[in-house]
C-alpha cells in the first residue's frame, strides 16, 4: 500500500502532536523547562519558560489539545476520508493561526536562532494542513490499448 501525500501530512502532524502532547501531559515540568529540544543547556533555548511562570494546569491542557489533534489526525489517516482530513486541517489551522501570531508578537528575549526556529516550526503547523482542504488528483490508472494518451 502506498501512502498518499494527504496521509503523509496527516501522519506527520499526528506524530508531531503526539510527541508534543504526550511530553506535556506526562512530564509537564520537563516540558516547561526544556521545550523544544529537551536539553536545558544546549541547542535551542527554553521557549516556554520565557513566557511566564510554570502552570501545570495550562501545560496539561496544551498537552491534551495536541493529543486531540493527534487522535483526529490518526483517525483521518486510517479512514482515508476527505471530510475527516478537512476537519483535521481546519482544527490545525484554527489552532495554529492565533498560536503563530501570538508567538510572532512575543519574540523579544529570544536569540536569532530560537526566534527563527520558533517562527518556522509554528508556521509549519499552519501551512502543512492547507493541502488537506483540497481533493488530491487521482493517480493515473494503468494504460490499456483503449486508454487515450
Amino acid at each position: 500500500m502506498t501512502l498518499t501525500v494527504r496521509r503523509v501530512i496527516l501522519w506527520f502532524l499526528s506524530a508531531l502532536a503526539t510527541a508534543v502532547g504526550g511530553w506535556a501531559m506526562l512530564f509537564p515540568v520537563n516540558w516547561y523547562e526544556t521545550f523544544p529540544d529537551g536539553n536545558p543547556t544546549t541547542g535551542f533555548g527554553q521557549w516556554i519558560m520565557m513566557d511566564g511562570p510554570y502552570n501545570e494546569h495550562l501545560i496539561r491542557d496544551v498537552g491534551a489539545l495536541y493529543l486531540a489533534l493527534a487522535g483526529s489526525g490518526i483517525v483521518a489517516a486510517v479512514s482515508r476520508s476527505l471530510t475527516a482530513s478537512r476537519l483535521v486541517a481546519v482544527a490545525w489551522i484554527v489552532f495554529s493561526a492565533p498560536h503563530l501570531i501570538y508567538h510572532l508578537e512575543h519574540l523579544h528575549g529570544f536569540d536569532m536562532f530560537d526566534a527563527i526556529g520558533e517562527s518556522v516550526s509554528l508556521s509549519l503547523t499552519l501551512v502543512l494542513p492547507i493541502p488537506l482542504l483540497f481533493p488530491m488528483r487521482r493517480e493515473p490508472t494503468a494504460k490499456t490499448e483503449n486508454t487515450p494518451l
